[in-house]
């Protein structure tokens, strides 16, 4: 098996036949100055005829400005919906984000763990988001081509994304939500794009751990089987400092260790990431986190999103710490085995 990464994958794929086809671009971010974090998701489902946008930002007093809508769409030549648009500016270089449109504030993001009641009761806000987004890494990721007779093992990411790209970024631009305006000067984050079926329940559980530190990124995902013995690990570091140069080299192995709340939100979180070269250590601050969920065929998928503060060997940063779990009997999975 090879991986294809061609400048052209940067931009749309040809859906295949699948209904559960989606295209996805993710972009988070944060800047120390403002003290602003956030990310932005938009996947394009055409053979369904929608759009999934997401817009949530992270403000420094704690409150976090939401917004999830599906919105119509006609065919798949654009991420331009419900009032966020992304574009391609130039393949693995240069990204363009804006919103226009409006936010959910949320004194308690834990209340978008019930939408309907948190979109009716919490107050909404005017909200523009302009963003130039600029690689400083090179991309990891692609497309995977099998050779002949090969197949995807079962239950793979097959599933879940038939190609997948992340790359380090910086970010500038402004933010704005009611009165207030954030300036994002010196900001840092990752971008995620991916193609093909996505099906949520295709993964008993993952956590997938961002950090950026503005000379050094990483970005790894932890992932568990039902079996409860099989873990897979992948990820990329980008340290320019040690190499001197935009290349990300593949993360081996990762360990983890979560302290949850008595809601089941990470708090805290340790993380050691082991490279062919390096080992480095994370320390995770979770200051604010928002439940996603996914339902399916009777079936219940949660999604943390946790803004977190990273140290690292002296350096702060800043990333999202990204926990998916399938729900079985009121109990996240990936907690119940112990990560």
């Amino acid at each position: 098996m090879r991986m294809r990464l061609e400048p052209g994958d940067d931009y749309f794929h040809a859906p295949d036949a699948d209904p559960n086809y989606n295209e996805i671009r993710y972009y988070n971010f944060f800047d120390p100055g403002p003290g602003l974090g956030g990310w932005v998701r938009m996947g394009n489902r055409p053979n369904e005829g929608y759009a999934e946008m997401t817009v949530c930002l992270y403000l420094p007093d704690g409150r976090v400005g939401f917004m999830f809508k599906r919105p119509r769409i006609e065919g798949h030549h654009a991420h331009d919906a419900g009032g966020l648009r992304f574009e391609v500016v130039a393949p693995y270089e240069e990204h363009h984000v804006t919103y226009d449109g409006v936010v959910c504030l949320l004194a308690d993001p834990r209340e978008m763990a019930d939408p309907g009641t948190a979109f009716a009761k919490d107050p909404h806000e005017p909200c523009n988001v302009d963003l130039r987004i600029t690689a400083v890494a090179q991309p990891s990721g692609g497309e995977p081509e099998w050779d002949h007779g090969e197949q995807p093992p079962a239950g793979s990411s097959h599933e879940f994304a038939r190609g997948h790209t992340e790359q380090q970024m910086a970010i500038a631009g402004v933010v704005r939500v009611g009165d207030e305006q954030f300036d994002l000067v010196d900001g840092f984050g990752l971008r995620d794009h991916s193609w093909g079926p996505r099906v949520w329940q295709s993964i008993w559980w993952y956590r997938w751990i961002t950090a950026s530190f503005g000379r050094l990124g990483i970005a790894c995902t932890l992932r568990g089987e039902r079996d409860e013995e099989r873990r897979n690990v992948s990820g990329w570091v980008f340290d320019l400092e040690r190499y001197g140069d935009a290349r990300v080299v593949p993360v081996r192995d990762i360990g983890l260790t979560s302290e949850y709340d008595e809601e089941w939100f990470v708090a805290r979180n340790d993380v050691v990431v082991t490279t062919d070269d390096e080992v480095y250590e994370l320390h995770g601050d979770v200051w604010s986190s928002i439940p996603l969920r996914n339902r399916r065929d009777g079936k219940v998928t949660r999604l943390t999103e946790g803004m977190t503060r990273w140290w690292c060997d002296g350096r702060q940063g800043a990333g999202l710490s990204e926990y998916l779990d399938q729900v079985v009997d009121g109990v996240p999975v990936g907690i119940a085995a112990g990560s």
